[in-house]
């Protein structure tokens, strides 16, 4: 059992403090503007994890590739020319430089203009400048470029792992694996893809409040009350609902080795729903045709849960798909203990149409862009949040204890999954396996 902090703020030195007794649940806030912290995190968390990479309609033909950032290292998320898929330390074997400075592209090698040291696309040595000028046993085959411990996928979610003794990724994925399949199951073919194009942004905050964020429902009605607004004035009904905040009774729930979700009846609107007036009347139809397909495809039942929930799936550590209004991948990594970079990509079916792939990507920039109507009141309630943590000393701990001591399951307006998100979190800062 872990102790309660006293009121002079410690705990026997525990960051995580769990009272099952006075139900209670408080997180140090140290964890969010510690330097030795995150440092601790980058070993002991994505040094261990398996940590998204890329999607698989990101590489279609051989030769193509994009440049990412793993676990703070720099990677080629590529497929070869005989089609594979492959993710490549980007680092040249010889004097450590960037062999691929290109953000994406299609290539036939990549070359080190540092010492011209060539590999081709499946990291193997393809030539180096003068290479008779080594000594005898110089092995330059085996100078190719070095490849991720790990590499998997799962419905063409890739995924790299650093630890060669990690456990394989469907098990890692657990629980998140139905909620994954639940937006594969919005094409027709069952194939999905990264709709061209990117959001990136800084925010000034800790890396860990967007994994809060991404699946608090309690900030809606206060944080998003624009939004709100806009919803109403759009016809939609967000009344709340009896003894509820929002119009649905939502839940949070725990998939198992921390990965997380929100599950709520839809109410936002989204492209594959039951037709609301948000996306006009000239959409109805095409709506309509949407829903009939799922339900030929996948039966009444399925094609209900596929197109009248919402989710923010949170795979630990820092992969969130929120499948709502539109599909949006959404990756953000620690740059310093007070700032992360967030990568956002819209998702949708191979088999889209123009039009609707244009609803598509509106429901996407005006709700969880970078200048849509949540995204920038999120950002300014983490970076308020994170002003505040300069206290931290004196104002040392944030209360998680939303929900602790009902007998009902949590809501998503409760604060059960994010205790998911920290119990792992703490397990894997002291040692506990991924």
């Amino acid at each position: 059992m872990l102790d309660q902090p006293s009121k002079n703020g410690h705990s026997n030195g525990q960051l995580i403090v769990e009272d099952l007794t006075n139900l209670t649940f408080s997180v140090h806030r140290k964890v969010f503007v510690s330097p030795e912290i995150l440092e601790d995190e980058n070993r002991a968390i994505f040094d261990k994890c398996w940590v998204y990479v890329g999607h698989a309609s990101e590489l279609k033909n051989p030769g193509d590739f994009v440049t990412r950032s793993v676990a703070g290292r720099p990677v080629i998320f590529c497929r070869d020319r005989q089609g594979t898929v492959r993710a490549l330390f980007n680092v040249c074997r010889h004097r450590g430089a960037l062999v691929c400075r290109e953000r994406e592209g299609n290539t036939r090698q990549f070359y080190c203009i540092y010492h011209g040291w060539a590999y081709n696309t499946d990291g193997s040595m393809k030539g180096i400048p003068g290479d008779d000028a080594y000594p005898p046993g110089f092995d330059k085959q085996s100078k190719g470029l070095v490849p991720v411990p790990r590499l998997d996928h799962y419905k063409d979610f890739y995924f790299a792992n650093l630890d060669p003794n990690a456990v394989d990724l469907a098990t890692y994925l657990a629980g998140a694996k139905e909620y994954i399949d639940l937006v594969v199951d919005q094409s027709p073919s069952g194939r999905m893809e990264i709709i061209s194009g990117v959001q990136e942004y800084e925010i000034k905050a800790n890396w860990k409040l967007l994994v809060e964020n991404s699946v608090d429902d309690y900030h809606l009605v206060t944080t998003h009350s624009t939004w709100l607004n806009y919803m109403r004035n759009s016809g939609v009904n967000i009344t709340p609902a009896k003894g509820h905040m929002l119009p649905t009774k939502g839940f949070g729930k725990d998939l198992g080795n921390g990965h997380l979700t929100t599950d709520n009846p839809n109410y936002r609107g989204r492209p594959v729903a039951k037709w609301i007036s948000v996306y006009g009347e000239e959409a109805k139809a095409d709506i309509d045709a949407i829903r009939q397909e799922l339900v030929g495809r996948l039966g009444e039942a399925r094609a209900a849960r596929v197109a009248d929930t919402n989710r923010n799936l949170c795979i630990f550590p820092n992969l969130v798909i929120n499948d709502g209004s539109s599909v949006t991948v959404r990756h953000f990594t620690p740059v310093a203990p007070d700032l992360m970079h967030v990568t956002a990509w819209a998702l949708g079916p191979v088999e889209e149409t123009e039009a609707q792939r244009a609803r598509r990507l509106h429901a996407f920039l005006t709700f969880y862009g970078p200048g849509g109507f949540a995204t920038p009141d999120d950002v300014a309630a983490l970076e308020l949040a994170q002003k505040g943590y300069a206290a931290w000393r004196e104002v040392p701990w944030t209360d998680l204890s939303r929900g602790m001591g009902s007998s009902q399951e949590q809501l998503a307006t409760d604060e059960g999954h994010l205790r998911v998100f920290w119990r792992k979190w703490d397990a894997m800062m002291n040692g506990a396996p991924a």
